[in-house]
């Protein structure tokens, strides 16, 4: 079986990182299916999905982290050819990439006891992010 919905939200810009496990479960229960794969997608070149320890220390250092490896700069061949200011947006969107498989048994995702799933914003203005869920499994 296949259940496909959307997860919608609203991000603050640059380095909001927000946990959406609960939006993830609360789709995976719509769904009905009891064993199989989550898969989430963002659509979108500026954004990114992953996994992590949802906890204040982290939600600062995985976004700090990535603007040291790949900070704002005119340099870039993005920048020179939009002049956006958004070249390491999609550089840092690429580098985590945009989308995150979990799977799930017996209705839950199977997720450790400190691991929750977050969306990151890498764009310099707050978005509208959808969020594709394709749940694929069994009853």
């Amino acid at each position: 079986m296949i259940y496909q919905s959307e997860i919608e939200l609203t991000t603050n810009g640059h380095r909001d990182l927000q946990d959406i496990t609960k939006l993830a479960e609360h789709e995976l229960a719509a769904s009905g299916l009891k064993s199989g794969v989550l898969h989430l997608f963002n659509i979108g070149s500026t954004a990114s999905l992953g996994t992590i320890e949802f906890e204040p220390g982290l939600k600062r250092d995985l976004p700090e982290l990535l603007d040291r490896l790949i900070p704002p700069s005119p340099q870039y061949g993005h920048e020179q050819a939009w002049h956006d200011g958004n070249g390491h947006s999609h550089l840092q969107a690429t580098w985590l990439g945009p989308s995150l498989s979990v799977s799930f048994a017996d209705g839950k995702l199977v997720l450790g006891t400190w691991q929750q799933i977050f969306h990151l914003e890498c764009d310099i203005k707050p978005r509208h992010r959808r969020i594709v869920v394709t749940a694929i499994g069994e009853r």
